[in-house]
């Protein structure tokens, strides 16, 4: 595989699992030095090990990403240290499902802590460093639910969908910075946690796949190339994008059989 991004920095939150992990493999592979961040050690551990297997270049840090202001010291740190930053993936993600009037306030915090607050802070310490070394990329990892409504998503949804804004918008005050912000809106993805409620509940998965156009759950891989197509030289003229990548689920008129 070539190199496109030999030389160049890339931080990826939520990025010892799933798409978050797919990502951090693919940029090592075309030549990032990726800095993985998540909770769990054990899943960095497994992560960092591969990439090296695989000849890649990686470190790994452990952080909650509930504490924001943690978050852009972190990011801060490891431009500093490598002298530059020149992409960003915010994946990490809180959800809590539950209906509106069980929802707690607690857990609405919770999830604007991870996916509005943290990301905030993160692209703005980004934005500071990518300026310095004269420009970068952003990708933001929304979902579906935050451009089509979904019982008992209430915070996840909310929050993801303030995401979405807020990229567009820190897309248009830095453009002439030569840096770019973008969002990926992920469908139904079969990550290791869809596919444990996949064994558990066989017959909702399959409905739920059968539901999606395309008639499946989508690939972290799948996911994480249009990630780094959007980070990529190749996606020069794109910023400010919201792009679905969920075999046409969010396109869907729904209509009863």
């Amino acid at each position: 595989m070539s190199a496109p991004f030999a030389g160049r920095v890339a931080i990826v939150t939520g990025g010892s699992d799933g798409i978050g992990r797919a990502t951090s493999e693919l940029l090592a592979a075309k030549g990032a030095h990726v800095v993985v961040l998540a909770r769990s050690m054990d899943k960095l551990e497994a992560t960092r090990d591969a990439i090296i297997k695989q000849g890649g270049s990686v470190e790994i840090h452990s952080i909650d990403l509930s504490d924001a202001q943690a978050y852009a010291d972190l990011v801060a740190r490891i431009a500093d240290a490598h002298g530059r930053l020149d992409m960003l993936v915010n994946n990490a993600m809180s959800v809590h499902y539950a209906p509106l009037d069980k929802l707690s306030l607690d857990h609405w915090r919770k999830d604007f802590a991870v996916n509005a607050d943290a990301v905030f802070a993160g692209t703005k310490a980004a934005i500071a460093a990518m300026r310095k070394s004269g420009g970068g990329s952003i990708v933001n990892v929304s979902s579906t639910t935050a451009i089509r409504a979904a019982p008992f998503m209430t915070s996840y949804s909310a929050s993801k969908a303030a995401m979405i804004q807020f990229s567009a918008v820190a897309a248009m005050e830095v453009a002439r910075d030569n840096i770019r912000v973008n969002c990926v809106v992920p469908g139904q993805v079969q990550t290791a946690g869809n596919e444990d409620f996949a064994r558990k509940a066989p017959e909702i998965a399959a409905k739920t796949a059968q539901a999606i156009p395309m008639g499946r759950g989508g690939k972290p891989d799948e996911l994480a190339e249009a990630i780094v197509f959007l980070l990529s030289d190749a996606a020069a003229y794109i910023t400010g994008v919201a792009l679905p990548v969920d075999g046409g689920k969010s396109a869907q008129l729904y209509l009863p059989s």
